[in-house]
This record gives structure tokens, sequence and C-alpha cells, in this order.
């Protein structure tokens, strides 16, 4: 009977073990709040994506095209999260930030900060190379709490017009996580603007550094492109919304999540979702 009891509390013990070092990960374009998406417009359309992150359970995810008042929208209805991340414009509030969120209750924020996009200043708004616009990542080194294990999560957000940009940027991005975090294990996220046959693409796909987690999870669920385009540029195939991890993370699951509300679309792009074991 003994031995039995001893089993079960293993066995048990074993259980609540990898269930603590499994993390749902998401990344979400969430699309800028603005006057002229008719029919779309942001406080049409803002308890759909909170109500669409609480139910899919992410823990930790990185958001792109958020405004501030987009950030606090989120924040208001996620009361469990606290997000980190700055505007792209000014480094404080004004322009697009790329905020990650992350749930209080399982994860403390260690240190974080943002750097902007270049090749000649990164810890002040720029344009880099042959940029449109500024273009940021923010990053936080995280502790799971449940299991002890640190790690550091970035997301970004490609610029749409630079090729040189975007190629640089993968670069610049890996460089700055060894410099950052050392050797802890490393989430990025983020709309990269490019799909899975392009150079900026393959330059973090076959760096070693990282992986793609499309590639290497064993179960994927792909029902469509990551762009919606707000239901008008939906493609069978096609993903510029990206999760990459290092080799030695597992990927369990990858989705691309085409959740609608009322026959309508929460934004322009479907959110990306992984769980991982670290």
């Amino acid at each position: 009977m003994k031995k039995i009891v001893l089993s079960i509390f293993i066995f048990c013990s074993w259980i609540s073990i990898t269930m603590a070092q499994q993390i749902r990960v998401a990344t979400y374009n969430i699309r800028q709040k603005n006057n002229h998406d008719i029919g779309n417009m942001w406080d049409e359309r803002k308890d759909a994506v909170a109500n669409l992150i609480k139910f899919h359970g992410f823990e930790i995810f990185g958001i792109q095209e958020a405004f501030i008042d987009q950030v606090k929208d989120l924040q208001d209805r996620l009361p469990e999260f606290q997000s980190i991340g700055v505007g792209r414009d000014d480094g404080a509030q004004q322009g697009e930030h790329s905020s990650i969120f992350y749930n209080k209750n399982r994860f403390q924020a260690i240190k974080s900060g943002t750097f902007w996009l270049s090749a000649t200043d990164t810890e002040h708004p720029n344009k880099g190379w042959d940029a449109a616009l500024p273009r940021i990542c923010t990053w936080g080194v995280f502790k799971d709490k449940s299991s002890g294990k640190s790690f550091i999560f970035m997301n970004t957000h490609f610029d749409h017009v630079g090729v040189e940009a975007r190629k640089e940027s993968a670069k610049l991005i890996l460089a700055k996580a060894k410099e950052l975090a050392k050797n802890l294990p490393l989430i990025l996220t983020g709309d990269f603007n490019v799909d899975e046959h392009n150079e900026a693409y393959f330059t973090l796909a076959n760096s070693k550094t990282v992986v793609d987690s499309y590639t290497v999870s064993p179960h994927v669920y792909e029902p469509s492109s990551s762009f919606n385009g707000w239901g008008e540029s939906i493609k069978p195939k096609g993903r510029i919304d990206h999760i990459f991890v290092v080799p030695k993370i597992k990927v369990l699951d990858y989705g691309i999540l085409t959740d609608t509300y009322q026959g309508k679309f929460p934004s322009d792009h479907f959110p990306v979702f992984v769980e991982l074991s670290l």
C-alpha cells in the first residue's frame, strides 16, 4: 500500500513539474487605432481582442501596432496581466508600441527595455537603414514563479518597406539577445513583415541561434495565412507573424487562431500561438 501511495505521489509531482514548465505564448498584431478602419474601429473590437486572449489562455504575449490608448484598454480588460514597452516615436508614450504582456501571477519581470532597430543609434528614436519608420524591439527577462526558470522574451515589428532594414534588424536582435541575457533561453515574437521564403526570415530561421516554432512543432494548426486584411487577404498559407525560440525550448503546439466575432475580425492579423516547454 505504501508503495502505491508513493508511486501516486511521485507521478503527481512529475505531472505538476511538467505542467509548471509549459508556457502559453502568442504574438498578435492588434492593428493600430485610427479613424479610417470603418467597420473595424478599435472601440468596436477591443473587447473581442481581449476575450480572444482570455479564452485561449495566453500567459505571455507580444503585441504590435498598439498606441498607448490600446495598451491601456487591454490592461483594463486583462487585470491579471502587466505590460512593458514604450512608444517608438519618443521612447515614452508616443507612437506604436511593441509591448509585452505577461501574467503577473506566474511571471516576474526581472529587467526590461526597448532598443531601436538601427545601425547608428539603438538607444534613441530614429529610422534604421532603409526603413520607412522608426522600428523597435521590446524585451524583458522574466522569471517563472512556478518553475524558478528565467528566460528572455523579445517582441518586435519589422519595417514594411526596408528590405535591408529587415535583414539587418534580424542580425541586430540576435546580437542583442546574447548581450542582454547571455545564455538564457530566448523567445522572439513579432510581425516580421516577411513570409517564410524571405531572406530576412532565413537570417533568423537558419541562424542556429533560434528556430521557427512552426517547423519544429509536432502539432500544427494552420487554417490560413497569419495576415487576413479584414478578411480580404486571407490565403491558404503564408506567415508574416512568427515565434522563434532557441532549440533547447521544446515546442508542443503551434496554431494560427482564426477566431471571428459576429462575422468580423478582431484584427487584420490573426494571432499566432504556441505552447512551449522550458
